[in-house]
């Protein structure tokens, strides 16, 4: 679990991040969350936008990949959210105390 000031600095850094993950119309399926885990995998830290024709919020979409895939939600707005999980062999991002 993360605490709120690590969730900021995340935050913080995913501002200059483009979206890589694209839930579209057909919603969650195996695809995407393999998609969403070799990103966190090879990243840590990665944004999707939910498709204006996607059957579910962008809150739902990051609760259920993060769930899927044992990452942690670190922010939703609008269409957009922000995923992170620590790469067990090699982190990349140092998160503060």
């Amino acid at each position: 679990m993360i605490t709120s000031k690590q969730r900021a600095y995340l935050r913080g850094l995913a501002n200059t991040l483009d979206p890589i993950l694209h839930v579209g119309k057909d919603g969650l399926n195996d695809n995407l969350l393999k998609q969403a885990d070799d990103a966190l995998t090879a990243r840590e830290l990665i944004k999707g936008t939910v498709l204006q024709n996607c059957p579910i919020s962008a809150r739902e979409a990051l609760d259920e990949i993060a769930a899927a895939v044992g990452a942690e939600p670190v922010q939703t707005v609008g269409k957009r959210f922000v995923l992170y999980r620590a790469n067990p062999d090699e982190p990349e991002i140092v998160l503060p105390e």
